[in-house]
């Protein structure tokens, strides 16, 4: 059986090329890269040395740790805190930068993407307070966390 493997371009890598994917629209992925390049331009145009850093600080810092999902039980559907598996965790992130940037008006993409990253990197912004009001709600529901356990469905005998 042959190995899959992913091509990633020289100078990138897994996570940028995962984001890549996420900013791009409509199968055009030399657009989707010209945005996330413009982007690092313009981190690095406003005065920090290393806009990849800058970038994988702002992915980890909209990273939720926490959510709800809805579970029905006994006629009753209740909100129930769940630990969040890494790969969604970083595509939570990703979507949250990418809509906070796509909900901003007036410049361009690569340029609303750089502000958004520049913001979340510092623990404020649109993508961090959605992480915040998240994992609020999971907080607050956490009387509900023994429902987790009847995640999967038991079999009748």
């Amino acid at each position: 059986m042959s190995k899959i493997t992913t091509y990633i371009p020289p100078g990138s890598d897994r996570v940028s090329e995962k984001f890549i994917n996420y900013v791009m629209l409509d199968g055009k992925k030399t657009i989707a890269r010209s945005i996330f390049s413009e982007m690092l331009e313009e981190i690095e145009k406003r005065g920090h040395k290393n806009p990849r850093e800058i970038f994988f600080r702002a992915i980890e810092n909209a990273k939720p740790a926490m959510e709800v999902r809805p579970k029905r039980i006994g006629g009753s559907i209740y909100q129930v805190p769940f630990e969040v598996s890494p790969g969604r965790q970083q595509m939570l992130s990703f979507r949250w930068i990418i809509n906070a940037a796509r909900s901003k008006k007036g410049s361009s993409m690569g340029k609303r993407l750089a502000q958004i990253i520049l913001e979340t990197s510092d623990g404020q912004g649109v993508a961090v307070k959605k992480k915040e009001d998240v994992e609020r709600m999971a907080a607050a529901n956490r009387a509900f966390a023994h429902y987790a356990r009847f995640s999967k469905r038991r079999k009748k005998k």
